[in-house]
């Protein structure tokens, strides 16, 4: 699994791939944090990364699956997955290593972040006047958050050889999967239905979380999402005719 998983980081960083989603997302969110009149934590009054968690998760929806779409799709096109499954090797460590690798991207493209983190922290009126408890929940939040769309990422990849499709597959799944189980529950009027609705989404986990409080409920939550969607490609992989 270490051999696939330095392979696949190895392949991130010699296409331009990795460089131009990260790129994309530090362009964006510092964007919102600093420049955008609505959101900018200068026009905000008080220090706070309230922008930056708020936008991440609608960004990782296009960074993920942009980062992951290959991971599959390319090896079937190129003919190299049947090359590769005759390694000894099992599925299961060939998808573990291709979503560890995903996930290594996540973390490289959130490591850069902390830059505003200390920079909120000192520019405050009263440096330091930042609940830091939050921040760290936020970020644990995006990293459970990460692996959530990182697993939709590779599954959505395991189901076709195009790269395209596995994207628009990816950002579709990542979207209703964040905000879709939220906006049928706002709409229909099921009563005590609507806060289990609203549970079956992301969105509510991971801003439970992002209040800085480590529910074991919002961890198995994404533990269990994350693990059925590797599931799922382990099942697609099992029954491969390609």
């Amino acid at each position: 699994m270490l051999t696939i998983l330095k392979k696949e980081i190895s392949g991130f960083f010699n296409s331009m791939v990795a460089y131009v989603t990260i790129i994309f997302f530090l362009v964006i969110t510092g964007l919102f944090l600093w420049v955008f009149p609505e959101s900018s934590i200068l026009d905000y009054g008080y220090a706070g990364l309230d922008s930056l968690f708020y936008i991440a998760p609608y960004v990782f929806m296009f960074l993920i699956p942009a980062i992951t779409m290959r991971s599959f799709a390319e090896e079937k096109k190129e003919g190299t997955f049947e090359l590769l499954t005759t390694q000894p090797v099992t599925d299961w460590q060939i998808i573990l290593g291709k979503f560890g690798a995903g996930l290594f991207l996540v973390v490289f493209s959130l490591l850069p972040t902390l830059v505003y983190y200390f920079s909120v922290y000192e520019l405050g009126a009263t440096p330091g006047n930042l609940d830091s408890g939050a921040v760290i929940g936020s970020y644990i939040g995006l990293l459970l958050l990460g692996c959530a769309f990182a697993s939709i990422g590779i599954f959505s990849s395991s189901i076709t050889n195009n790269q395209i499709v596995a994207f628009i597959v990816a950002v579709f799944i990542c979207f209703i999967a964040f905000s879709g189980f939220e906006s049928i529950s706002s709409i229909a009027s099921l009563g005590y239905l609507d806060s289990s609705i609203l549970n079956m989404g992301i969105n509510a986990h991971y801003q439970s979380i992002s209040r800085g409080v480590l529910d074991t409920r919002d961890l198995i939550y994404f533990l269990s999402f994350s693990a059925l969607f590797l599931a799922a490609t382990k099942t697609v992989l099992s029954t491969r005719k390609w």
